[in-house]
């Protein structure tokens, strides 16, 4: 099925001012925070297997899965972020495919963005590697394990956040939107553990030392790196037949009957599309492939001046 352009995050109109504002001072003193801990210990080979995990992450969120209902969901990617790379990392990459979905494609709305980063990048993030992190130790088959519920659990954890948001602005009822959302994001929840034990799986057949603890800076291998970014690339030209259907937000916003109240962005890039394309599928991979470069030379030119200021 070819997709047809709908928002993936929360849009402007979904939030009251207050709950944006205070959710933008929370992510704000966040990433205040992350940017503090990943400056003291980037390693220079860590700085392109962020750029690649970025890259991978804005390519997969395009690719929409179906589930039960007419809804469709997508990779999240926080918790895989965090396993890779450490939670403090994982919310800049997160950070960065957030922002540019918004900037670029408007993928979620300006005002609100601060909401969509701390439920979809540092919640997860966090949340995923806290509950790796006491596997370390263990087996091949626990981590993966442990690791598909802690994507399942940040899923979640992102949908409970925005029923709270949602209920704070008056949006919705507490009792009627945290049921929707938590039950549609249950099965969501599930793709996002699929995909990330199957990432975990292959990263552990062919470079298991970029999950060993001990080498959290010593990261990368330029074969490695080019080929994830050939992965994401690969993954983008899927896109065009990506799901449809609504995804778990707006399918909720659909049935409570708050849709209406999305106010969306428009742009040369909007809807992940090239407006003067006539063909929607060229249109979608050429789009998705500048979000892959763009998102991903981001936090390449982020970790670099890291590094070039500590030198």
């Amino acid at each position: 099925m070819l997709y047809s352009p709908t928002p993936l995050h929360i849009p402007d109109g979904f939030l009251s001012l207050i709950v944006s504002i205070v959710c933008w001072i929370i992510t704000a003193l966040t990433l205040g925070l992350a940017i503090s801990k990943t400056d003291k210990s980037l390693g220079e080979k860590q700085v392109p297997l962020m750029g690649v995990m970025a890259a991978f992450i804005f390519a997969a969120q395009m690719i929409n899965f179906p589930i039960a209902g007419g809804t469709s969901g997508h990779l999240l990617g926080g918790a895989l972020a965090a396993i890779v790379l450490g939670p403090w990392p994982a919310m800049l990459v997160m950070t960065a495919v957030v922002m540019v979905q918004g900037l670029l494609f408007q993928d979620g709305g300006l005002l609100v963005m601060g909401a969509n980063i701390l439920n979809m990048g540092l919640l997860t993030s966090a949340i995923g590697y806290g509950l790796y992190r006491s596997v370390l130790g263990g087996s091949r088959r626990m981590k993966l394990s442990v690791a598909g519920l802690a994507a399942w659990l940040s899923v979640m954890a992102g949908a409970l956040a925005t029923s709270l948001q949602l209920w704070l602005s008056g949006t919705s009822q507490l009792q009627v939107v945290i049921p929707a959302m938590l039950g549609v994001h249950a099965l969501i929840g599930l793709g996002e553990a699929l995909i990330t034990v199957a990432a975990l799986t292959f990263i552990f057949q062919t470079r298991p030392d970029l999950l060993n603890e001990s080498s959290k800076s010593a990261k990368g291998g330029r074969g490695w790196v080019v080929a994830g970014a050939l992965i994401s690339l690969a993954v983008v030209l899927l896109s065009p037949f990506a799901s449809a259907d609504p995804d778990g937000l707006n399918r909720v916003a659909s049935d409570l009957g708050f849709i209406q109240t999305a106010r969306t962005g428009h742009g040369p890039l909007a809807g992940y599309t090239i407006s003067f394309l006539d063909s929607v599928s060229v249109s979608r991979i050429i789009a998705g492939t500048i979000g892959v470069i763009v998102v991903g030379a981001i936090i390449v030119l982020i970790g670099r001046s890291m590094q070039t200021r500590k030198a």
